[in-house]
């Protein structure tokens, strides 16, 4: 895959369709890399008539680790010291414009998902100019009052990485279990062949615990998104244990002339049965650009 340097690190990132088309950029969540956009996904899209880009955020996948960045104590974190944080979402908000201004690209359509999302509003606030429309999927504005995760979710989240192969897939699979749409599930192969895949490509919990306390450290969105003028797609499941959704409606309500869409039996992910209707959501909303 080809990488490029932007915003002083190597980003890591793949495209499907042609560079002839509009650019549509999508922004990964916390510890996900690019391979979580499924390539079966980014060709429906690119085949509506854009250039997608999937790229690894900085401290996942094959973009640059921060290891010289301590590994943040999350207790101490959560108790209100941030000593050791060295960025938080609007450092991955620069290095994802930088990308755009590496590859060339004056504005771009952006999709983010959860961390993604959050990501995404970001690049909204710091670089408006940059994207045509954006559409945040299954995330939050920032506002502790909404979006809680539920306690079998946060859990996950902050449970101790496990060491071996084995146990990495094995808890990935256990976590997905709880994440996923209980309407549309997952089976069991395809879920351990996803968290394999992961695994092998690149495994790096340090960054995963630095991009975790990014999000936990990073301030309340909600005010400077009333500024937004970009037209603003948010899409979030109704059963969704990670981020409830009540932070996509919180999203909605701080972007003027949001349009929000809900969907019942959808959790923290994207589940096959809706890449139809939320393909067709995006594409409306990029037209509104």
């Amino acid at each position: 895959m080809p990488r490029c340097h932007a915003n002083g690190i190597e980003i890591e990132y793949d495209t499907f369709g042609s560079p002839a088309d509009p650019a549509l950029l999508l922004i990964m969540g916390l510890s996900m890399q690019l391979t979580g956009w499924d390539p079966e996904l980014c060709g429906k899209i690119a085949d509506r008539g854009f250039h997608v880009i999937r790229f690894d955020n900085r401290d996942v996948g094959l973009s640059t680790h921060m290891d010289a960045a301590p590994v943040p104590d999350l207790g101490a974190v959560l108790s209100g010291d941030a000593s050791d944080v060295r960025y938080l979402l609007a450092d991955l908000a620069d290095d994802t414009a930088g990308l755009l201004r590496a590859l060339g690209i004056r504005a771009a359509h952006a999709v983010g998902a959860s961390m993604g999302g959050m990501i995404l509003q970001e690049m909204l606030i710091r670089h408006p100019g940059l994207l045509l429309s954006a559409c945040s999927i299954m995330s939050t504005t920032g506002d502790p009052a909404v979006g809680h995760p539920s306690p079998d979710a946060a859990a996950a989240l902050i449970a101790p990485a496990p060491n071996t192969r084995e146990e990495v897939i094995e808890r990935g699979v256990a976590t997905w279990r709880i994440l996923q749409s209980p309407a549309y599930p997952m089976t069991e192969s395809v879920l351990r062949q996803m968290e394999a895949d992961f695994y092998d490509r690149c495994h790096y919990p340090e960054g995963s615990a630095r991009q975790l306390t990014a999000i936990l450290c990073s301030p309340d969105r909600t005010r400077n998104l009333k500024d937004v003028t970009t037209p603003t797609l948010v899409v979030h499941g109704e059963a969704d244990p990670l981020i409830n959704v009540s932070g996509g409606k919180a999203t909605a309500a701080a972007i003027p002339g949001a349009i929000l869409r809900t969907y019942p039996g959808m959790g923290h992910d994207l589940p096959r049965e809706l890449w139809d209707p939320i393909i067709d959501e995006i594409v409306a909303n990029t037209q509104r650009a």
